[in-house]
Formats: structure tokens, C-alpha cells, sequence
């Protein structure tokens, strides 16, 4: 089940996020990965349209909304590979339309699964952070 985020759900998402961030982003420094939870927790959480993923009462994944682009979007590793990232991407499309994204050309589960999804690359980009290299992603709109 989709629902939006409550400021009570913030332990359990940064949770989440511990688990699935560094498998995504192996790459980032310590000192990049501290600053980015710190910000998920104090900015990006409180401040986008963020919607958790709920199975059996209890968050498992959230996705976070800046207009039609996808902020974040991290599952727990136990729920990966079930079709559950889709349903949370699906349930954003029905509400919004076609997104886009940005990933890092690294990221070896995200990359895969946007373009799995349908995701096209429309450009490159760097994260200011870190100057790892980005891909900018969008749906098709026809």
C-alpha cells in the first residue's frame, strides 16, 4: 500500500535508507554518504512530496517527489527485486504523468531499473557533492 509520509515515519525511512544507499551508491565517500542522510533526514524527507511503500503495516520503501521528478527512491534490500519499486513508481505516474530522474552512471541497481521501467537518457550531469557523473532519465511522453 502507497501512503503519504508522516514526520513519524523518519526513523524507519532513514533506516531503509542505511540498508539500500550503499549498495546502490558503493562509491560515495563516507564523508559524501553522512552529509546526503543528513539531508534525506532534515531536508528532503520533511521537504519534497515523499510517499511510503507499506507491506504488513510497516514502511518497506519510500519515494520522494520534487514536482514530476524523482527525488529519491530506496526499498529495503529484503523487498527488491519483487516489483515493488514499480509499484511505487506506478502509483506516482497515475498521479502525475511521465517522470524523469537523474542517476549516477555508476548506480548498478537504479540505472538498471529505470531503464527496465522505460526511463530514456536525455543528458549527463555531475553530483556537486561528490563530481560523480549523472544521467538525466525521462519517460516517454507518446
Amino acid at each position: 500500500m502507497m501512503r503519504e509520509y508522516k514526520t513519524e515515519d523518519t526513523d524507519a525511512l532513514i533506516s531503509i535508507w542505511d540498508t539500500a544507499e550503499p549498495l546502490a551508491h558503493p562509491f560515495l565517500s563516507d564523508e559524501v554518504r553522512k552529509q546526503v542522510r543528513e539531508d534525506t533526514r532534515n531536508i528532503y524527507l520533511p521537504n519534497a512530496e515523499t510517499w511510503v511503500l507499506e507491506i504488513d503495516g510497516a514502511p518497506a520503501g519510500f519515494i520522494a517527489m520534487i514536482g514530476t521528478e524523482i527525488g529519491g527512491l530506496f526499498l529495503d534490500p529484503s523487498e527488491q527485486g519483487k516489483g515493488r519499486g514499480r509499484h511505487m513508481v506506478d502509483h506516482i505516474v497515475a498521479i502525475k504523468g511521465p517522470l524523469t530522474v537523474e542517476v549516477f552512471k555508476d548506480n548498478k541497481i537504479g540505472l538498471p531499473f529505470y531503464e527496465r521501467y522505460g526511463f530514456v537518457i536525455t543528458g549527463e550531469g555531475v553530483f556537486d557533492a561528490s563530481g560523480d557523473e549523472t544521467f538525466k532519465m525521462a519517460m516517454p511522453t507518446s
